[in-house]
């Protein structure tokens, strides 16, 4: 009885390791897609409803992904915000430039940030309640202007700003995500900033390494807020150019993961739950 047990154990792993490893050769699929509600939908999670959705910006900077996680990028599917062509994300990276101008209006809020005119905002709001009181959601922000413009004095600019306060902040501290504050220095190697969050993908810093077009990503952060009042709350998801509207940026934002807990481990950490949890089987059979 316990061999069987063991043995039905072993091929329930076995498949999910044989789903993953398929899904590992499916590569990013980008899909453009400027439905608002659509957008907001597919990061939604539990506890969470919403209302009052908008976003302004060119209609190809806004789109949904899925492949993620063979990408490289650790997030199998969401939505994304860009400053140039959400489709230009997939890869291999085959240009350090790559850019759309789409000669659409900047974000005031990005500029203060940038301390710089931008230029092709993507912006996505929504109004929310919680009902558990708090907020939880994972992103990954890519950029070509890494490597070649870390520590320097223009960078593309994106937020998340929750009731006008921007929470995509790096782990424990209150330094804003941008590409001064989570890189592999410049030129690589050098004068790094907070590097064991970064991802080199640039072809002239040795890459591409990822299955992606830009020089660079940072790790899955998390934006979180703890103990919201009462009632209706506003998010504005936000990115642009800064400076001029050259080399794009983006941001990927995973489904599902908007949401009053924390979200639910991404696939690759399922199957080493699973693998762990079959360890224990075979020690209990072993008794």
């Amino acid at each position: 009885m316990k061999y069987k047990t063991l043995s039905a154990t072993l091929a329930t792993v076995l498949l999910s390791a044989t789903c993953l490893v398929n899904s590992a050769h499916a590569g990013l699929v980008v899909t453009q897609n400027n439905d608002a509600n659509a957008l907001v939908n597919n990061i939604l999670g539990s506890g969470v409803s919403t209302s009052n959705i908008s976003l302004t910006g060119a209609n190809a900077a806004f789109g949904t992904f899925t492949g993620g996680v063979s990408a490289g990028i650790n997030i199998e599917s969401g939505i994304m915000l860009s400053t140039g062509q959400v489709i230009d994300a997939v890869g291999p990276n085959s240009l350090d430039s790559t850019t759309t101008n789409f000669n659409t209006a900047g974000d005031a809020d990005l500029t203060a940030i940038a301390g710089n005119d931008t230029f092709d905002a993507a912006t996505l709001t929504f109004d929310f309640v919680s009902d558990g009181g708090d907020i939880f959601f994972d992103y990954v922000f890519a950029s070509e202007e890494y490597n070649e413009y870390v520590n320097d004095t223009v960078n593309d600019s994106f937020a998340f700003f929750l009731d006008g306060s921007n929470i995509a902040l790096i782990p424990g501290t209150n330094t804003p995500v941008s590409i001064n504050t989570v890189n592999g220095g410049n030129p690589y190697g050098t004068d790094a900033s907070n590097s064991q969050y970064f991802n080199n993908n640039d072809i002239n810093d040795g890459g591409p390494f990822f299955d992606i077009e830009y020089d660079g990503f940072t790790d899955v952060f998390q934006a979180s807020f703890i103990g919201l009042s009462a009632g209706s709350h506003t998010i504005s998801l936000k990115i642009a150019d800064a400076g001029d509207a050259a080399w794009d940026s983006t941001v990927f934002i995973k489904a599902g993961s908007f949401s009053d807990a924390n979200s639910i481990p991404e696939p690759t950490t399922l199957a080493m739950f699973a693998l762990a949890l079959f360890g224990l089987r075979v020690r209990q059979a072993k008794k």
